[in-house]
């Protein structure tokens, strides 16, 4: 498996400190962001899972905790919208350029508002998926926010 994807080039240009971790993805896993963080020996608070969502029909991402799940309600809001829903599979891949379970924030085809749950800030450092399925990237939450040009906000239910 490469270490080399869109998602590590993004980050290495934008010169933030960032570390890359391999597991055994399992495609057949229930939640894919609970196996990456059970793979990794790691807390799922700790392993935020990337979302392709839509906000009145606009594309958007968003990237919380691998133990919760996203409030509807909240993400229109953060967007400054009324409704908001998860994207399809295909449309998400073909927006970003990622396989679905190697969806990244960094590196997307497409630039679409980024949004972090902001209980991600509480931790020195998360991981966030590298562009590829079972590649992570570990790295300090503020810095992920700069290199997306992101918000923290209040996302999950």
């Amino acid at each position: 498996m490469s270490k080399t994807t869109r998602a590590t080039q993004v980050l290495f240009k934008a010169g933030v400190g960032f570390t890359v971790h391999n597991y055994d993805y399992d495609p057949n896993a229930d939640r894919v962001g609970l196996q990456a963080a059970e793979a990794l020996r790691e807390e799922p608070h700790r392993v935020l899972k990337t979302l392709m969502a839509e906000v009145d029909g606009k594309p958007v991402c968003v990237v919380v905790p691998s133990d919760r799940e996203v409030s509807m309600k909240k993400l229109a809001s953060a967007f400054g919208g009324k409704s908001a829903n998860m994207m399809k599979p295909a449309d998400a891949e073909r927006l970003t350029g990622y396989h679905v379970g190697g969806i990244s924030p960094f590196g997307q085809r497409k630039l679409v508002p980024t949004a972090l749950e902001e209980a991600a800030l509480n931790e020195l450092l998360v991981y966030m998926n590298g562009g590829q399925r079972g590649l992570q990237v570990r790295l300090a939450p503020r810095d992920a926010l700069k290199v997306v040009n992101g918000r923290a906000v209040p996302l999950i239910a």
